[in-house]
């Protein structure tokens, strides 16, 4: 168990380390290929989840492929190249994205990987202010917490599409501790990912913890971490 009381923020990563990132984003990547196929009438799954780093056979994102770690508009734009590599003029290109592309419900796909409320609400209680800082844009981040009911228990959500260098820049961690008035070396930062990790550290953040929940095995996370979990709720243990 780790010794909260000299820290005053915790930052999280959300998808595998909040909520599990396969029940969202391999439905969504294999959602995407199936309606760009049936729309362009290209053979393009295989290609598309290469270059997202998915298996589709394991239905397994890959620890630091560009699923794991990009943004929805780098996303977005990996798959305008691969539907051009198959023969689509900028014009179909984007006629297929405008009608394909899609967020994941939250509602449907969030599946939580321990209590959230009862967590969050432990560690108010514990002195510790929340924050979620996310490769995720900002509102599907909002629609999550919202419907996993944590998101009145947070402080503040950092998305990709708030302007911030991205992971593993600290910039998200620093704006995180402006807005709540604490120093980073006052923060922990949690995440399933090598780059959240590298953000903390990159940050000056006070304590940066791994968890195995996600899409990085301890082996890969330990580099960078002070503390490794197989849970967020392992933090009120």
């Amino acid at each position: 168990m780790i010794d909260l009381s000299p820290y005053q923020l915790i930052i999280f990563d959300k998808d595998g380390t909040l909520i599990d990132f396969d029940a969202m984003w391999g439905g969504w990547v294999e959602a995407l290929a199936a309606q760009l196929e049936a729309l362009t009438g290209a053979r393009l799954a295989q290609a598309l989840f290469q270059s997202m780093g998915y298996d589709p056979a394991a239905r397994r994102t890959l620890a630091g492929g560009p699923l794991a770690v990009r943004s929805m508009a780098s996303l977005r734009a990996l798959t305008a190249q691969v539907l051009g590599a198959h023969g689509l003029s900028a014009s179909e290109v984007e006629a297929a994205l405008a009608a394909a592309w899609h967020v994941p419900d939250p509602s449907l796909t969030a599946r939580p990987l321990a209590d959230l409320p009862r967590l969050f609400s432990a560690l108010r209680q514990a002195g510790l202010k929340i924050a979620v800082a996310t490769s995720d844009d900002h509102a599907p981040t909002l629609a999550t917490l919202t419907a996993l009911g944590a998101d009145h228990l947070v402080n503040i959500i950092i998305g990709a599409d708030d302007g911030l260098p991205l992971k593993p820049r600290p910039d998200m961690v620093w704006a995180a501790c402006r807005a709540t008035g604490v120093a980073p070396r006052l923060a922990i930062v949690v995440g399933d990912g090598l780059a959240d990790l590298e953000m903390g550290r990159a940050a000056g953040a006070g304590l940066t913890v791994g968890v195995t929940t996600g899409v990085t095995d301890a082996s890969a996370l330990a580099p960078c971490a002070d503390v490794i979990m197989s849970n967020v709720a392992d933090l009120m243990a």
